[in-house]
């Protein structure tokens, strides 16, 4: 049922509405796997992101999300897992001290069903636009499953949900989906398990992304401090980018 909603989304109920809202560039398509199981990461600026992705690519891709949204009640509720099944969403449970290891142990399984799987590295939404430290578990997960990491930059689409709070017609927003090669881990196959390898790829792999995307990239910050960040300074009426230089990392 979960992958009959899946393309029924893609074709017939949200895909025609991306189409027609937006303007879309697709480069490196070639790198795409055509069979088999595969780990794409990617960088992450908006809740559009799992919206375009499986848009613009030929096989089902499945992302990993929290589980809240599969447990609401009422019509709010059918309503939340009609959309995030039929998008593509693994439930995780964020809550408990395992969390981590659940998203892992989902990971492993959608890839040993030789699927593809999208997990953001930066694990939250940018908060200005920029990329940030990656996290390593994308990574071990695919160290552990043998799988390939295929890195992916998208663009526009922080500026296509501003655009559709305040739409403007004939100034579509432009989404790019830039698709790079497979990172290859082989180098690393004796190394499952080892932390300092699965930070080595990580970086790597981010410095990828950035290449893709041309973001500024802040390689020793993640993105949920600076979230924290920004909050704080909200909290308090002052200007973030107003402090000095050497404040802002």
């Amino acid at each position: 049922m979960t992958r009959l909603l899946y393309w029924l989304f893609k074709f017939v109920l949200i895909g025609p509405f991306l189409r027609l809202t937006s303007r879309r560039v697709v480069t490196g398509r070639e790198h795409f796997p055509r069979e088999g199981a595969a780990l794409l990461v990617g960088n992450h600026l908006s809740v559009a992101d799992w919206l375009f992705m499986p848009l613009l690519m030929p096989r089902r891709v499945t992302f990993l999300a929290k589980s809240d949204y599969f447990t609401g009640t009422g019509i709010k509720g059918a309503l939340s897992r009609f959309f995030f099944a039929g998008s593509g969403q693994h439930p995780i449970d964020r809550t408990n001290a395992d969390a981590a290891q659940a998203a892992i142990n989902a990971g492993l399984e959608i890839l040993g069903e030789g699927e593809i799987l999208c997990i953001y590295p930066e694990g939250t939404r940018s908060p200005d636009g920029r990329l940030y430290r990656g996290k390593t578990g994308p990574v071990r997960v695919a160290m552990r499953a043998g799988v390939p990491i295929v890195p992916i930059g998208v663009t526009g689409t922080g500026d296509y949900i501003r655009w559709l709070k305040r739409p403007r017609l004939g100034r579509r927003p432009e989404i790019r989906v830039m698709v790079g090669e497979p990172f290859d881990i082989t180098p690393w196959a004796d190394r499952v398990g080892d932390r300092a390898a699965e930070r080595e790829i990580t970086d790597q792999l981010m410095l990828r992304i950035q290449e893709l995307t041309g973001q500024e990239y802040l390689p020793d910050t993640y993105g949920a401090d600076m979230k924290k960040r920004f909050e704080h300074v909200r909290a308090s009426g002052r200007n973030l980018l107003d402090q000095p230089a050497g404040e802002q990392s």
